[in-house]
């Protein structure tokens, strides 16, 4: 949750000439409810087992780039799936850097709404604890610290421009 995925995502196909696709809205879309809703209706486990079904779906389509949920490599074999489907980046991102992106979001995610800012300093060090074993099994990791200062963000872009084959 806020590494830049949709944003980083958005810029890269832009450049690339690819379409994008968001999976949030990809599900949102389909289930014609918010992500929060779903999350309501369904808990978490409903949750997850949707995503993997539109994971399977999207991850059949070309010339395309895909922003996932930041929970969505870690659950089933999905980031093997995604690797077999295309080449996969891990936007990197320290526990404080998202912390402070969280809290200071707009659009409030149901895993952290309504935390207070330590609860959610507490959830996203242990969230990325967890999930970090998945994300390293990208084909590329970029350094996405500071990604919105400056002029970090079109780098950035470069940066995995580059190491893609």
């Amino acid at each position: 949750m806020a590494s830049g995925k949709t944003t980083v995502g958005k810029r890269l196909a832009e450049k690339l000439g690819l379409r994008f696709t968001d999976t949030d809205e990809f599900i949102e879309n389909r289930y014609r409810k918010t992500i929060a809703k779903i999350f309501e209706e369904h808990e978490e486990s409903g949750f997850r087992n949707i995503e993997r079904c539109i994971l399977k779906e999207v991850s059949g389509f070309k010339n395309v780039v895909i922003s996932t949920g930041g929970g969505l490599p870690c659950f089933f074999d999905n980031m093997e799936v995604m690797n077999a489907a295309g080449l996969t980046v891990y936007l990197k991102v320290s526990a404080e850097e998202l912390t402070t992106r969280l809290f200071s979001a707009i659009r409030r995610r149901p895993l952290v709404e309504n935390k207070s800012l330590q609860e959610m300093k507490d959830y996203v060090e242990s969230s990325l604890q967890q999930r970090k074993p998945f994300y390293e099994k990208a084909a590329i990791v970029s350094d996405c610290e500071t990604l919105f200062k400056g002029e970090n963000f079109e780098r950035t872009i470069e940066e995995i421009i580059k190491q893609l084959p």
